[in-house]
């Protein structure tokens, strides 16, 4: 396991808060023998601060079933979007560019991400470009675009069944209705968005489910693969949720969506 800071020099948007936190990316590749797939993931926390139990343990999760990963410490409030994704966009392209130093599909890099962290990983997979070719760093030309995404509990709305907490972290207060659809990933899924994994469950206290209903049902309009779970029972931030037998399932319902994608080799 290693850290190392994301971006090279100063990062974009950080004089907006001088002497703000420098993003990092922990560093958690797979032994795995086969050439496979990466995952980037992005803990929750409402865009206030980067739960734990969303982070290291995830990403050896997702080494224990053959996926390589990284850890994005992405910026937090006080900074504002669009910091956080460039942070996770920094963090794919940076995955991809290092294929071939830990035997990776550069066509298999995707993201995960819990709560805000989902809403993070929801925008990178509805906003992103092919990278620079004139840039003269060579992780700046690499394509910002997951191969796959994962969002668990996540907050995908700013219009209706928004979390308040996570947009104003994000957008400030009373943000417009422009700013608020351009940050609503429901509004923004295209034909070319990836496939998506979705988990919740229907009496969430802290984000509804109707943030992953939303979203579902707009990938559906639009014809991208994705695979839907809502559980019956379950608090907030549960993470792989360890103690429940049943929201605990969706570790290997995940697994085995990774697999079916040639995540795992």
């Amino acid at each position: 396991m290693e850290s190392i800071p994301l971006h090279p020099g100063t990062p974009p948007g950080q004089e907006t808060v001088p002497g703000g936190e420098v993003p990092l990316l922990t560093l958690y590749p797979a032994a795995n023998p086969r050439r496979h797939g990466a995952v980037v993931v992005c803990p929750g926390g409402g865009y206030a601060g980067r739960a734990p139990h969303e982070a290291g343990v995830v990403a050896e999760w997702l080494n224990s079933v053959g996926v390589s990963a990284a850890v994005v410490d992405y910026r937090v409030a006080p900074f504002r979007h669009p910091c956080p994704l460039l942070d996770a966009q920094r963090a794919i392209r940076w995955v991809r560019h290092q294929a071939p130093a830990w035997n990776l599909d550069p066509s298999r890099i995707g993201i995960l991400g819990f709560s805000a962290g989902g809403h993070l990983a929801a925008t990178s997979a509805t906003h992103y470009d092919a990278g620079d070719p004139t840039a003269s760093d060579p992780v700046a030309r690499e394509s910002c675009r997951p191969d796959a995404a994962v969002l668990c509990y996540p907050v995908i709305t700013f219009r209706q069944h928004l979390h308040q907490g996570s947009m104003e972290n994000l957008l400030g207060p009373a943000p417009d209705a422009a700013r608020r659809a351009a940050l609503s990933a429901e509004a923004n899924v295209s034909a070319d968005s990836p496939p998506m994994f979705l988990w919740h469950t229907a009496d969430d206290g802290g984000v509804s489910v109707q943030n992953s209903l939303l979203l579902a049902a707009a990938l559906g309009q639009q014809g991208v693969p994705f695979e839907l779970h809502v559980f019956p029972r379950g608090a907030h931030g549960l993470g792989l949720a360890p103690d429940d037998p049943v929201v605990g399932q969706w570790t290997g319902l995940c697994a085995r969506w990774l697999q079916g994608l040639g995540f795992a080799g």
